[in-house]
């Protein structure tokens, strides 16, 4: 029976193989292993934990880090007219087993692409979080910019009330005249989540043409009141050398992104952001250094209580959010198109007197398909 039954199940493989060749589908992957010691970055408040939700907690730690290791699928069908359907699934995982073996979803949509552009339904990153990562040549590495405050928090996480993957989501990408592009998404929010909250959005613009990049980008919770950021950054590329920078104006979301409160109105702001970097190339060596603030120093009435049918949440009084700045340097080495080597050294001062300045040494490894 079980010889019978093999060939039969490898011919449903095969059979199963030619139909995803027809349908044009493609299995995508992204591993990103980093080898991390850390040091200082501690809290000395009577808890001992850490100021830095990227790294561990306590200090002088070496720990094996994952960064948003991926595979799925993606794939379009041709509808005639110049009309295709496109799919996009996307799931994270950890390689080192701190998920428990689990997949988180990450990008997921379906959608239909034209002369109009494209439009899709799902989970996607916000306009602000996808325009923010074309200027960060270490993305998806152990030390991207996001990670380390160069770019704020609103270009992480997932959820639809300002975070950097936005859930219930509908999304357009026009198509691209002489290097000028339009880009917005605009979230439906459940009504069992937050009720009384319109629906989120966010929305750029882009161009780029030769060496220069350069966008403007703007995101909105829609909490009320103070609940919006906006970003402009730009890129230019000049031989072997990049120039690039990015500043966040906020308008209250990253100042919600930093106390726990987005989806909420919790009249404070002043939380912008900013960072400078370049790189050099020579061959397939790139040596790439970024410098960063956050410009959080003030204080604010922060008087909240989360809306009906959200896990209460209250903030009361004032609340100081700390500025900080933070540097890297990078050293990348390209084996190939589709796997490269890095080796960097992060720092960060945090102005705030029971913090540890942060020393952080990294070295990684990361392979696409």
């Amino acid at each position: 029976m079980t010889k019978k039954l093999l060939p039969t199940v490898i011919g449903m493989i095969l059979a199963g193989g030619v139909a995803v060749a027809q349908a044009d589908v493609q299995v995508m992957g992204h591993i990103d292993e980093a080898l991390a010691y850390v040091n200082g970055g501690e809290i000395h408040d009577g808890t001992h934990t850490n100021y830095y939700p990227f790294v561990a907690h306590g200090s002088n730690n070496t720990q094996l880090v994952c960064t948003t290791c991926s595979i799925g699928f993606k794939g379009d069908e041709d509808l005639g007219n110049g009309l295709k359907a496109l799919f996009f699934l996307d799931w994270q995982y950890d390689i080192n087993g701190n998920d428990s073996g689990g997949l988180t979803g990450r990008d997921q949509y379906v959608g239909l692409g034209g002369g109009f552009g494209t439009l899709k339904a799902g989970t996607m990153s916000t306009v602000y979080k996808a325009y923010g990562a074309m200027i960060d040549p270490v993305y998806r590495t152990f030390a991207q910019q996001r990670n380390i405050g160069l770019q704020s928090n609103l270009h992480n996480e997932k959820g639809d009330t300002g975070e950097g993957r936005a859930t219930n989501t509908v999304g357009y990408n026009s198509p691209n005249w002489n290097g000028l592009s339009l880009a917005a998404t605009y979230s439906i929010l459940p009504d069992s989540t937050t009720p009384s909250q319109d629906n989120p959005f966010s929305a750029g613009i882009n161009y780029e043409n030769g060496g220069l990049l350069g966008y403007v980008t703007y995101i909105n919770n829609m909490a009320g009141g103070d609940d919006a950021a906006t970003a402009v950054g730009a890129k230019y590329t000049i031989n072997n050398f990049s120039l690039f920078g990015q500043y966040e104006f906020d308008m209250g979301l990253i100042t919600d992104s930093a106390t726990g409160t987005l989806g909420q109105d919790n009249n404070g702001d002043g939380a912008d952001v900013w960072m400078v970097g370049g790189t050099y190339t020579m061959g397939n060596n790139t040596l790439y250094a970024g410098y960063g603030e956050d410009k959080r120093a003030k204080t604010y009435d922060n008087t909240v209580t989360s809306a009906p049918g959200v896990v209460p949440v209250t903030y009361v009084g004032n609340v100081t959010a700390n500025d900080y700045n933070s540097w890297e340097l990078v050293g990348i080495h390209s084996f190939s198109k589709r796997t490269l080597g890095y080796v960097g050294y992060v720092g960060s001062n945090p102005n705030q007197n029971n913090v540890e300045n942060l020393g952080l040494y990294t070295v990684g490894l990361k392979h696409t398909f």
